[in-house]
């Protein structure tokens, strides 16, 4: 059986470990010393890496983690990286046959310009592209270049689990509902999301379906999104362009 595991680091990260209580693949180590931790405690082989883009919070524990048992590392193929890893791209297949997982790739340019996204038919591992209710700053990308990457995030299964990087739900659920506070499906989700962070627990993974339904960065089209969101007209683009700068000053 497949475990996905969220391992808390710094302030809001969360690093993903997948294990089937032998061998463990590791996503986005940031820090390296909380995963090292947690497979010593299970008596965990680590597998694999992988990488959706060069951020220090999302890489800095890689080294020290090969230092501590080596294992190939998947990271962006239009990225630089200090530490040895096997470049991948879009539609590259990463085979994982300790755990028995194939992941697609998917270039998702908007956060950064060499941004990846690792997914199968059931789990999405987004990185800083698509967040719980929100999706991530343009550091290096365009508008458009992030929209055409959320809207491809939109193409996939509704059922699939959402597995961001960042603890952001309950302040990005805040802000969607100064663009669409009639959406009910929003305000029982703040509900939920209130209920599990008072509990101590992750508001993640979340699903395409219930982004579809409550992420204002995959509703642009929507009437009540674009009167509050100050857009110059209502197409698409101009309304992602409003609500993200907007997003950056909340």
């Amino acid at each position: 059986m497949l475990h996905i595991i969220p391992i808390p680091a710094f302030e809001d990260n969360y690093i993903w470990l997948l294990h089937n209580e032998k061998h463990a693949v590791v996503i986005d180590p940031g820090d390296g010393f909380p995963v090292i931790d947690f497979l010593q405690k299970n008596r965990l082989s680590l597998s694999a890496m992988l990488i959706t883009h060069h951020h220090n919070d999302h890489i800095g524990g890689v080294q020290q983690l090969l230092d501590y048992q080596s294992a190939p590392v998947y990271a962006p193929q239009y990225e630089s990286f200090t530490f040895n890893h096997i470049a991948v791209g879009e539609g590259d297949v990463v085979t994982l046959p300790q755990i028995d997982m194939q992941l697609h790739v998917m270039w998702l340019p908007g956060h950064t310009l060499g941004h990846i996204a690792f997914y199968n038919h059931d789990n999405l591992f987004c990185g800083d592209t698509l967040f719980s209710a929100g999706c991530g700053r343009l550091f290096e990308g365009t508008p458009a270049q992030m929209l055409h990457s959320l809207n491809r995030l939109k193409q996939l299964n509704y059922a699939t689990k959402v597995f961001c990087t960042h603890e952001y739900t309950t302040k990005n659920i805040a802000f969607a509902l100064t663009l669409e506070p009639n959406n009910q499906m929003l305000i029982n989700r703040q509900r939920q999301v209130q209920q599990l962070r008072e509990r101590r627990l992750p508001s993640l993974p979340t699903t395409i379906d219930l982004e579809l339904n409550t992420n204002p960065f995959l509703r642009c089209n929507q009437a009540e999104i674009w009167r509050n969101s100050q857009a110059v007209n209502n197409q698409e683009l101009s309304v992602f362009t409003a609500i993200r700068a907007l997003r950056n000053h909340y």
